[in-house]
């Protein structure tokens, strides 16, 4: 009965919490998500598509053209006397002095927020150079900042260059960096076309978002509570994100097989120390459905390892029931293939080695340049 009566309310909130968009009462939680440069843009143009409630949308680009077809609640051309609207020019540095032109226009937006979300594509410019600025403006006014990028193809060996260096320069500015990474995505959807990929990759990054903003910000089934997100984002470092969903009578287990069998980075997640759970579903979605769905991940973890989980009605799943997973505190040996450059160590190969003495060896000295005519 009392579960009945949980169940109803939870869906009742979800039913009207339309009307409750944009009002703010004491204790409510501020969220800002910022999409920097061309990719960050599309990600805002998706999310507003999408529709977020709970959040503030914010699109910055030096690239006046793309920036007015974008749809976000704020938008912010950053360094117009470096770029007059022209954009970087796929020079980081540029980017980089371009946000610091501008930081006080974004420093006034960022300032009170509890939580910001600033995604980006790494190896081009304005991403990859502002939004590392723009995550240690957030961080510097006090919020948890949680940056979402994606990295390039291996074999755009400029712009991969440029993403590495991009990469650390986040992972130093924000408290968690969630990678999603094109080659792997090539691998989990290989035949399809490269634009229709990136469309792929741009809803996976948004669904995410707006998964954990709106069980924050909003009523739902089972809240995200902001304090055990900011504990579990704070020591984060690198996280990675996968998105599973099924229809099949077993529907709460497949999605998180699904979520867990496509991560978006290669990387073996057994040594993961935190994991976020998302559960959505249509109406139809029972409370017990949800813990089994996050049961399923939580069977992999580590003991010691903190596990938050919240789940949200959504009526447009229907009878889908979707898994997004954030895995946090990622250390594997495989992130040094390319993410992680690994620390040099010396080592003494002779500690028993005797004082150094001549050995009387004879070394007849050759002309190593060719004679001049």
């Amino acid at each position: 009965m009392l579960r009945m009566v949980l169940m109803e309310k939870a869906l009742s909130w979800t039913r009207h919490e339309v009307e409750a968009k944009g009002l703010r009462r004491p204790g409510e939680c501020k969220i800002s998500i910022i999409g920097v440069g061309g990719c960050g843009n599309n990600t805002i143009n998706r999310l507003m598509s999408l529709g977020v409630g709970g959040a503030e949308c914010i699109a910055i680009n030096t690239d006046i053209q793309h920036l007015d077809i974008i749809h976000a609640d704020k938008k912010i051309l950053i360094g117009e006397k470096i770029t007059r609207g022209l954009g970087a020019g796929n020079m980081p540095y540029i980017g980089r002095d371009a946000m610091l032109e501008s930081a006080h226009a974004v420093e006034r937006l960022v300032s009170g927020m509890d939580i910001v979300f600033v995604t980006a594509g790494m190896g081009g410019g304005t991403g990859t150079g502002a939004a590392p600025v723009v995550a240690e403006l957030a961080r510097k006014n006090g919020a948890i900042v949680v940056g979402v990028v994606t990295m390039p193809f291996r074999h755009e060996k400029g712009r991969f260059e440029y993403a590495l260096k991009g990469l650390n320069d986040m992972r130093r500015a924000t408290h968690t960096t969630v990678i999603i990474d094109n080659n792997k995505l090539m691998d989990l959807v290989p035949q399809l076309p490269i634009n229709s990929a990136f469309t792929v990759a741009d809803g996976i990054l948004a669904n995410m978002v707006k998964g954990i903003v709106e069980t924050i910000a909003l009523p739902s089934l089972i809240n995200l509570d902001f304090a055990d997100f900011r504990t579990i984002m704070s020591k984060g470092d690198v996280a990675i994100v996968g998105m599973g969903q099924s229809d099949a009578p077993d529907r709460a287990e497949e999605a998180s097989r699904n979520a867990l069998n496509h991560l978006l980075l290669d990387v073996d997640y057994e040594g993961a120390d935190g994991a976020l759970i998302h559960i959505s579903g249509g109406t139809d979605m029972s409370l017990g459905e949800a813990v089994r769905a996050a049961e399923s991940v939580t069977e992999i973890m580590d003991e010691k390892a903190m596990v938050i989980w919240g789940a949200r009605v959504d009526p447009n799943l229907n009878n889908l029931l979707r898994v997004t997973l954030v895995l946090t505190g990622i250390r594997s040996p495989q992130l040094l293939g390319g993410y992680q450059v690994p620390e040099t160590q010396l080592f003494n190969l002779e500690p028993f080695a005797g004082p150094e003495a001549p050995i009387d060896l004879g070394l007849k000295l050759f002309q190593m340049e060719p004679k001049r005519r």
